[in-house]
């Protein structure tokens, strides 16, 4: 249920994005407010807690955040709100964001190696990235996992590249306790 509900938030979000022309914008104030939001968590409690009343909250809103953040974003936090979805606002927001990274071809990528990858090496695996994707840029995340032993592991979206060491072995392990012997 979570889900659908960020997917019809989420996708209603993108909508007023795309028909105003403001959609990095507007994703890029998403992420400024959430991040308010995380830092205020009385708010937060506030806006979640049941025995106030909702018109209470709409006001909150309004006070809280008119002229500091875009009309579109205000008006968006008032329909959340008055559905009673407030909860779901992160979830919400996420959803938003994936769509405008994928329409604005913005890709994410999570890269794992055994060793810290110099900065050149860093420019390589993005530029290879762009190469073989149709993303025309990369948010790129470096992680550091010595379990891995060599090699790296790529993650984009659902679509895992793993070239790892350790992976190699457990393979070569499996098929050679698959051999029968006699």
């Amino acid at each position: 249920m979570a889900k659908l509900v960020s997917k019809v938030y989420g996708e209603a979000l993108f909508e007023v994005a795309v028909d105003h022309g403001n959609a990095i914008q507007l994703m890029n104030e998403t992420a400024e407010l959430q991040k308010i939001l995380e830092d205020n968590p009385d708010f937060d409690k506030l806006m979640k807690h049941p025995g106030i009343p909702k018109q209470e909250k709409l006001s909150m809103v309004e006070k809280v955040f008119r002229g500091r953040i875009s009309d579109d974003l205000t008006e968006f936090l008032k329909i959340v709100v008055t559905k009673e979805r407030y909860g779901s606002l992160k979830a919400i927001f996420a959803y938003f964001t994936e769509l405008v990274r994928e329409s604005e071809k913005m890709g994410t990528a999570y890269v794992s190696t055994a060793v810290e990858l110099t900065k050149e090496q860093k420019q390589a695996v993005r530029e290879k990235l762009l190469q073989t994707t149709s993303y025309q840029s990369f948010d790129v995340y470096y992680h550091v996992d010595p379990t891995l032993i060599g090699g790296m592991v790529i993650r984009v979206g659902d679509r895992v590249v793993d070239s790892s060491i350790r992976t190699k072995l457990e393979d070569m392990k499996k098929q050679l306790l698959n051999i029968q012997l006699g």
